[in-house]
Order: structure tokens, then C-alpha cells, then sequence
């Protein structure tokens, strides 16, 4: 941490903190916030208006799978 003085570690550190927060929130939850979707598809560019409901339903099901697979394997590994 000394050889590189121009990092502010406790911003890293407050934001490591926070993600891990939100990864145990999704683990007790099963569910990912609708904060954190609107804006990963804010950020990627994706026109919401243009996706049909039915799919968007099934898309989220699916990714939600997959996220609780991934993070349920990452905690049991740490």
C-alpha cells in the first residue's frame, strides 16, 4: 500500500465492502434489486422498449438462475 500512496484505499476498500454487501443481499434475497437491473442496462445501452414482457420475464428468470449458481459457488469456495 505504501508503493502506491496515490490510491485511496479506503475508497477501494468502502467499495469492496459495499459489493460484498450486495452479493450477500442477493444470496438471503434470491433477488437482484431493480436499481442494480435498470442501470446494468442503462450502462450496456440496451432500449428497454423494444423487449417484449414474456421474454424479459424469462431472460431475468434464467439470469437469475445462473447469478444465484455463480454466487452461491463463489461463497462456498471463498
Amino acid at each position: 500500500m505504501k508503493r502506491h500512496s496515490e490510491v485511496k484505499w479506503s475508497e477501494v476498500v468502502r467499495k469492496a465492502l459495499a459489493n460484498y454487501v450486495d452479493r450477500l443481499e442477493i444470496i438471503e434475497g434470491g433477488v437482484v434489486p431493480i436499481k442494480k437491473i435498470a442501470k446494468a442496462l442503462k450502462d450496456s445501452g440496451v432500449d428497454t422498449s423494444k423487449i417484449d414482457l414474456e421474454k424479459a420475464i424469462k431472460y431475468y428468470e434464467e439470469g437469475r438462475k445462473l447469478e444465484w449458481k455463480r454466487l452461491s459457488t463463489t461463497q462456498m469456495s471463498s
